[in-house]
């Protein structure tokens, strides 16, 4: 007879028995099956990111155009007085305060009936808004209707915004493989940057060909008509793409709860509940990341309109420079930006978001004031060197942003939550940049006010990045990996098991 198993177990080995089995319970994670890996096609992806681009090149075009004709347009539909320019970027300033309501209902809806519709409305309603203003008659014609039917136009810019920049990144970060998400986010930006420059461009060739008297006259309303052609080539290009897989796939489980809607059509499509209870959801869960994706772009929309929407007027109206110099400046700057963007996409795919990010808060934290002393010496070739400085800044930024804020939300609030975190920050901080910055030198006499502010905006950036979880080379939270090969899938599949390993 065994005595030894008539003895009574041991409690102290059965508590560390019980704690190696819940220790190997915990290791084991899900093993990712091959039908699970999606398998992007490159053409595809490179269709997705280029109809994005598009309308983000769209949007910023608009943005561009205003700024760019900021003292033009302060003098077409404002009374006369030192307060034209104020008044000017205060009506640039009033439609993103909208925009978070445009991100209350873009955001959400994209979540329910996909991003591509979305992305389709929002670009009808940008060309719509920004063609209108090139018909508005000026103050001298209609007298104070004028700047009201400019408003209103701003608002329905302003509101349509709200849903274009989070479903676009949304757009791109689902359909590019996880391990090059980095690279083609950076083509959104690369977007922006064309606006910007497309309408630099177009604004310094109707100066130097039209004359002051003709641009005030009708010179101005040019580069706004030529905004309706451009948003539909963006439509366009939009309508012909599939939703993304990750929205398909969140849309077919869906499909099988109680919750989903029944209907005929093939289009992927979520409940009618969706963004009442993706609200409630986003504001109760997600609040921390909220806050978190409020900081970064706080940082990140700061810096950007200083440099690419206010420092035009600044040049010209607070320093004195020509107008034809300081675009031809700034156009330099912008197209030096959009030759390395796609360059800080791969290193950031590499070496980690973080890194990147941080590299350039830190950089406009010590380098913003310098860059400012610079454009107070007079001549074409320090103001040059101060955007170049600061271009280098921001391209760290704008290269990195588009694959860092849709990672921050799983998949079936992501669009609603980035189009309100982003638009909440953006209307805050972005919009308001140009007037508060004009202020601040009219109110300081400081040159140099726009400078601290900035590196104020860009400690926030570093405060929030020390915050943010590495998500490079990793799958989006809720979908699964996207891989650019079927090789690279199954290597995946082998690689992951439900075995526990001692």
């Amino acid at each position: 007879m065994n005595h030894e198993e008539d003895q009574p177990a041991d409690p102290a080995a059965l508590r560390r028995h019980r704690h190696l089995f819940r220790a190997v319970r915990r290791s084991r994670k899900p093993k990712v099956r091959r039908s699970d890996i999606t398998v992007t096609d490159e053409a595809t992806v490179k269709r997705a990111t280029k109809a994005a681009a598009v309308g983000n090149a769209m949007e910023w075009f608009d943005f561009g155009i205003y700024a760019y004709l900021a003292v033009t347009i302060g003098k077409v539909f404002f009374p006369g007085g030192s307060t034209q320019l104020l008044a000017s970027f205060t009506a640039f300033a009033a439609s993103f305060l909208v925009r978070p309501l445009g991100g209350l209902f873009f955001g959400p809806l994209g979540d329910r009936i996909g991003r591509k519709k979305v992305l389709g409305l929002t670009m009808v309603m940008m060309a719509a808004g920004t063609f209108f203003i090139g018909l508005i008659p000026s103050y001298e014609s209609i007298g104070f209707a004028s700047p009201v039917l400019l408003l209103i136009c701003r608002l329905v810019q302003g509101f349509s915004t709200g849903g274009e920049y989070g479903g676009a990144a949304t757009f791109i970060a689902e359909y590019a493989p996880d391990k090059r998400r980095g690279f083609f986010g950076s083509f959104l930006e690369l977007g922006t940057l064309t606006g910007y420059t497309g309408a630099a461009g177009l604004v310094l060739v109707l100066n130097t060909t039209l004359g002051d008297d003709a641009m005030l006259q009708w010179g101005w309303r040019i580069p706004f008509l030529v905004g309706g052609p451009i948003g539909v080539v963006g439509l366009y290009l939009r309508m012909k793409l599939d939703e993304t897989p990750a929205f398909q796939k969140q849309a077919a489980q869906m499909s099988h709860s109680p919750e989903a809607s029944t209907t005929e059509t093939s289009e992927p499509r979520l409940s009618e509940n969706v963004p009442q209870k993706e609200l409630k959801t986003i504001f109760a869960q997600q609040w921390r990341t909220l806050l978190l994706c409020i900081g970064l772009v706080a940082a990140y929309n700061v810096t950007d309109y200083m440099l690419l929407s206010y420092m035009p007027a600044y040049l010209t109206d607070a320093l004195g420079y020509e107008n034809s110099m300081e675009l031809v400046a700034a156009i330099i700057a912008m197209v030096a930006m959009a030759l390395v963007i796609q360059r800080v996409g791969r290193l950031n795919d590499r070496f980690g978001r973080k890194p990147v990010l941080m590299a350039g808060m830190v950089g406009f934290v010590l380098l913003t004031i310098p860059a400012f002393a610079l454009f107070q010496q007079g001549s074409f070739v320090a103001v040059l060197i101060g955007l170049l400085v600061l271009g280098a800044c921001l391209v760290c930024l704008l290269g990195t942003m588009s694959a860092t804020l849709p990672a921050l939300f799983p998949t079936d609030v992501r669009y609603g939550s980035l189009s309100i975190g982003y638009n909440v920050a953006t209307a805050v901080f972005g919009g308001t940049a140009p007037g508060v910055m004009t202020y601040l030198v009219n109110s300081t006499g400081n040159n140099l006010a726009p400078a601290y502010y900035a590196s104020g905006a860009a400690v926030i950036g570093i405060i929030a990045v020390l915050c943010m979880k590495e998500t490079a080379r990793k799958p989006l939270e809720g979908s699964p990996p996207s891989v650019s090969t079927h090789e690279e899938a199954r290597a995946l599949a082998r690689a992951e098991t439900n075995e526990p390993t001692f």
